[in-house]
C-alpha cells in the first residue's frame, strides 16, 4: 500500500481500536482511577501476576458523534492542559511512593496531538509537556510505551519516553501532522503523501531513528481490537519479563543515554577533530538580514511635516524604519526612521514607540555579554555530521542553501561560553536567522555539547529561546531534540548547576515544550508570543485566537498563581519575571551571582544536608 493510503485507511480509519479497547482485552481485573477529561484514562491492573499502571490517550470513537456539539468539537483525542496537570500528578505521586521494584508503567499512545486550543495554552500547556517528558525520564518504575495509532507531536512524545518503546506495524508517529506539515513545507496542504514522505514517520523509520525498539505486527483488517490487543499482549509480556530482569537503577540511567543518542546517526568525516578546530566571532553590529535599509544620502533625509516634529535627520548613515509604509501610513511600526547604529545599540527596539524586532543570535550576544568574552564552541558542526547522507533528502538540501549568508553563524544553535558581568557561564543562543531558530539534529546535539561543557566547567547553562519549534525537514528525527535536550537539563540539574532561561520572541513548538520551559529561572522579554502552537495555526484549525492571552506579560501574571494552585500545576512556576532587553544583561547577572552565593555556601554542589551535618556535630562522631 502506498502510505497515503495506510495513513488513511488505516492510522486515522475512524473504526480502528481504541487504548480502551486494548486496555479492556488486557486486564481483567482494570482499576480505573477516575480523571477527569474525554481524552485519557488513568488505571492500574495486573497481566497474570504482574502489576501495571496505564497511562493512555483515547482518540473518540464512531459513537461518541451523537450531536452536533459532538461533531464541532476541536480536540478531540488531544490531552488538555488540565489532562496533562492530571498525568504530571499521578507521576508524581509515583516518584513520592518509589522506586516501585514490583510494578511496571505502560502508556498507550494514540492522539492528533496536544490541545492547541487557547483553554490550555493559557494554563501552561507548554510547560506541562517539557515537565511530562523530563517526569518520564525521571520517574523510579520500570517503563514501557506503544504507540497505537497516530503519534501527534509533542502531545505523543509526553507520554512516549521509556525503558521500552513499540509502535504497531500500520502507526505513525510525526512531528506535525501531514497536512500541517505539507501546508508549511509545500505551501499546499493537498500534498500530504509527500509530506508523509518527509515526515519518516511508519514504523521502519521509527525503527531505524531508534524511536522505539520494536515493531507489532499489525492485524489484518483494521477493525480486529481482539487480534491488535493480542498482539500488544504478546509484546507487554516479554517486555515486562525482560525489564524485570534489569535493574531499575540503570534502566534510569540509560534512559538518558538513550535520549543522548537521538538524531545522531553518523558522526562524519572528522567529527570529533572538527568542533574542536573554532574561530570566535568578535564583530556583531551588522544589519540583520530582515532588516530594510534605507540609504541617507550626504544631503540628510526630509521628514514630512506630519512625522514627529518634522525635523530633519542629518545622517550620512544607513538608517531602518520602524515597520513599513502603505498608502502613506505606517504598518506593523510607527514609521520612524532610526539611524542603524544607533537602532543596533538600541538592541533592535524602536526609540519612538518602543516596537521590538525579533533579534538574532549577533543581537542577543550584544544584549548580554561582556564585551570581548564570548568564544563560540561546536561552530563546525553540520546536519552532514549526524545524519547520513541518504537521510537527507532534496527538498532539506535546497532548504539549507537558502540559509546560507543569512547569518555569520552555521547552524539554528550558537554554542558559546562567556562572561555576564564578570560571572562566567555557557549559553545556548537559538539563532532565527538561521531557520527561524528551528530545533534540528544539531541543534540538539550542540545543546548536550554545550551542557556537558558546563558541568566540566562547573558553571551555569543560560539559555536563548527565540524559534519556531522543530524542523520539519528532518522528521521523527527533529521532534526527537526535545527529549534530548531535556535528558541534556535533567543532567546539568543532578551536577548542582542552575540553568536560566530567557523567553525571547518568538518561543513556540517543541523548544518552548522542551528546554526552555524548563529554566530554575525563567525571564522573558516584554510581549514575547509563548505558546506551543502558533495563533495563525490555532486559526487555521478552527480555534478562536486570543494572541495577547500567550504574550509574555498575560502568562507571567498566570504564573504568579501557581503557587496558590500546586495541586494543579505541581512544580511548574511558568515565566519568573518580564525584563526589558537594556536590562536584560543585569536581570542574568543578579542571578548567576545569588547562584554562585549559594554555591559557596556548599548548597548547591553538595546539597545542604552533608552542610547541616558538619555545623551540628563538628568532630564527625
Amino acid at each position: 500500500m502506498k502510505l497515503i493510503d495506510i495513513f488513511k485507511t488505516r492510522t486515522r480509519n475512524p473504526a480502528r481500536p481504541r487504548a480502551s479497547d486494548i486496555i479492556q482485552r488486557l486486564f481483567t481485573d482494570f482499576r480505573d482511577h477516575g480523571v477527569q477529561g474525554d481524552s485519557l484514562i488513568i488505571g492500574e491492573g495486573h497481566m497474570g501476576e504482574q502489576k501495571i499502571f496505564v497511562v493512555a490517550q483515547e482518540k473518540p470513537k464512531p459513537s461518541q458523534f451523537r450531536t452536533a456539539a459532538d461533531v464541532n468539537k476541536l480536540n478531540w483525542g488531544m490531552l488538555t492542559a488540565d489532562e496533562h496537570s492530571q498525568v504530571l500528578s499521578f507521576l508524581d505521586r509515583l516518584k513520592e511512593r518509589g522506586p516501585y521494584e514490583d510494578a511496571l508503567l505502560l502508556s498507550l499512545v494514540d492522539t492528533y496531538g496536544a490541545d492547541i486550543s487557547m483553554y490550555s495554552a493559557r494554563r501552561l500547556q507548554a510547560f506541562f509537556i517539557a515537565n511530562l517528558i523530563r517526569a518520564y525520564l525521571t520517574v523510579p518504575i520500570r517503563t514501557m510505551s506503544v504507540v497505537l495509532g497516530e503519534g501527534g507531536s509533542g502531545g505523543a512524545l509526553a507520554l512516549q519516553v521509556a525503558d521500552r518503546r513499540a509502535v504497531v506495524e500500520d502507526a505513525m508517529y510525526a512531528t506535525a501532522p501531514p497536512e500541517s506539515l505539507a501546508a508549511i513545507i509545500f505551501r499546499d496542504a493537498t500534498r500530504v503523501e509527500d509530506a508523509l514522505t518527509i515526515s519518516k514517520s511508519t514504523a521502519r523509520h521509527l525503527r531505524y531513528f531508534r524511536v522505539v525498539d520494536s515493531v507489532i505486527p499489525q492485524t489484518k483488517v483494521v477493525n480486529d481490537p481482539d487480534g491488535l490487543a493480542n498482539n500488544v499482549r504478546v509484546w507487554v509480556e516479554r517486555t515486562a519479563k525482560d525489564l524485570m530482569r534489569a535493574k531499575l537503577d540503570r534502566l534510569l540511567a540509560k534512559r538518558l543515554k538513550t535520549a543522548d543518542e537521538l538524531g545522531v546517526m553518523s558522526r562524519g568525516r572528522f567529527y570529533e577533530i572538527k568542533r574542536f578546530i573554532e574561530r570566535p566571532l568578535k564583530q556583531f553590529y551588522k544589519a540583520p538580514p530582515d532588516v530594510t535599509l534605507v540609504s541617507a544620502p550626504s544631503g540628510g533625509v526630509h521628514v514630512e511635516d506630519d512625522y514627529g516634529d518634522g525635523t530633519v535627520l542629518d545622517h550620512s548613515k544607513p538608517m531602518v524604519r520602524c515597520g513599513d509604509i502603505k498608502d502613506g501610513k505606517p504598518v506593523n511600526g510607527c514609521g520612524a526612521m532610526v539611524p542603524l547604529d544607533d537602532y543596533l545599540h538600541q538592541h533592535q527596539v524602536c526609540p519612538e514607540c518602543g516596537k521590538r524586532h525579533v533579534l538574532d543570535a549577533n543581537g542577543w550576544i550584544n544584549v548580554l555579554v561582556d564585551p570581548g568574552s564570548f568564544h563560540e564552541l561546536f561552530r563546525n558542526m553540520t546536519v552532514r555530521d549526524l545524519l547520513d547522507e541518504e537521510d537527507i533528502h532534496n527538498y532539506y538540501r535546497n532548504f539549507l542553501a537558502k540559509q546560507e549568508g543569512r547569518t555569520n553563524f552555521t547552524e539554528s544553535l550558537v554554542a558559546a561560553h562567556a562572561t555576564i558581568h564578570g560571572y562566567r557561564a555557557v549559553l545556548a543562543i537559538s539563532e532565527f536567522a538561521f531557520a527561524g531558530g528551528s530545533m534540528g539534529v544539531v541543534f540538539g546535539e550542540k545543546f548536550r555539547l554545550a551542557v556537558n561543557y558546563a558541568i566540566h566547567r562547573g558553571w551555569p547553562l543560560v539559555g536563548i529561546c527565540c524559534s519556531g519549534g522543530a524542523r520539519l525537514y528532518e522528521g521523527i528525527v527533529a521532534l526527537m531534540q526535545m527529549t534530548k535536550t531535556v535528558a541534556a537539563l535533567e543532567r546539568l540539574r543532578r551536577a548542582g548547576l542552575p540553568f536560566i532561561s530567557i523567553l525571547a520572541d518568538p518561543s513556540t513548538g517543541g523548544a518552548i515544550a522542551s528546554w526552555a520551559a524548563l529554566g530554575d529561572v525563567c525571564l522573558a522579554e516584554p510581549k514575547a508570543l509563548i505558546v506551543f502552537t502558533g495563533p495563525r495555526v490555532m486559526k487555521a484549525r478552527g480555534f478562536e485566537v486570543d494572541e495577547d492571552a500567550v504574550r509574555s506579560d498575560s502568562l507571567a501574571r498566570i504564573s504568579a498563581r501557581t503557587y496558590e494552585m500546586r495541586d494543579y500545576f505541581g512544580p511548574i512556576r511558568g515565566i519568573h519575571e518580564v525584563v526589558d532587553r537594556p536590562d536584560m544583561s543585569r536581570a542574568v547577572a543578579k542571578y548567576l551571582e545569588f547562584f554562585k552565593r549559594g554555591r559557596n555556601g556548599m548548597f548547591v554542589k553538595k546539597g545542604w544536608r552533608p552542610y547541616i551535618r558538619r555545623r551540628l556535630n563538628p568532630g564527625g562522631g
